[in-house]
């Protein structure tokens, strides 16, 4: 229940959730439960030499174990801490605001106050920018189907079915006008196509 998933992530839902990122230029980063670093690793590789990744794992044995793998990039940072404090850790830093927060933990299995809470926070922690946006993987959808990020301008989903579960994987943008180079037009039910 804490990692949302018995398997890591497939390589193929790792390419589809690393593709809606613009990495052209230094960008800001927070990843949500990034487990063993099956994303983050991905991440690492294609962002920008100057980026800044905040990883916000809950658990202290796999916050070690991403300290122990990532200990010689400087531009990653281990927070042992609950994610909705996301805004302190960027003050902290002197950061204003994130590009991307990206997250594979249950929100759906989340008490609903603390889910509104955490979402709230991600909002008005991202820049306001057309490329700005909240990254999901999840088994459902709900954060979408049942409306819990309508104060993001518009979303995007589509469904990876070649994981195990199937996931959908869904960006929310928070100004209407963004787009994350074009990978993905979707209808309303989730199913994208490239």
């Amino acid at each position: 229940m804490q990692v949302a998933s018995i398997v890591p992530s497939s390589r193929v839902l790792i390419n589809r959730v690393s593709g809606k990122f613009d990495f052209s230029k230094p960008r800001v980063i927070a990843e949500f439960g990034p487990g063993e670093g099956c994303h983050t690793r991905e991440i690492v590789r294609r962002m920008h030499p100057d980026s800044t990744l905040l990883l916000f794992e809950l658990d202290p044995e796999l916050a070690n174990h991403l300290r122990h793998q990532f200990r010689n990039d400087a531009r990653i940072s281990i927070v042992n801490d609950d994610c909705a404090l996301l805004p302190e850790e960027l003050a902290k830093r002197g950061i204003a605001h994130c590009d991307y927060v990206v997250s594979g933990i249950p929100f759906s299995t989340m008490e609903i106050n603390k889910k509104r809470e955490i979402l709230r926070r991600i909002h008005g922690s991202l820049v306001p920018a057309p490329h700005a946006a909240f990254i999901i993987y999840q088994v459902t959808n709900e954060l979408r189907d049942r409306g819990h990020c309508g104060h993001f301008a518009r979303a995007e989903s589509e469904y990876c079915l070649q994981n195990i579960p199937p996931m959908f994987v869904t960006v929310f943008y928070k100004q209407a006008n963004g787009h994350a180079n074009g990978h993905c037009s979707c209808n309303g039910n989730g199913n994208g196509k490239h």
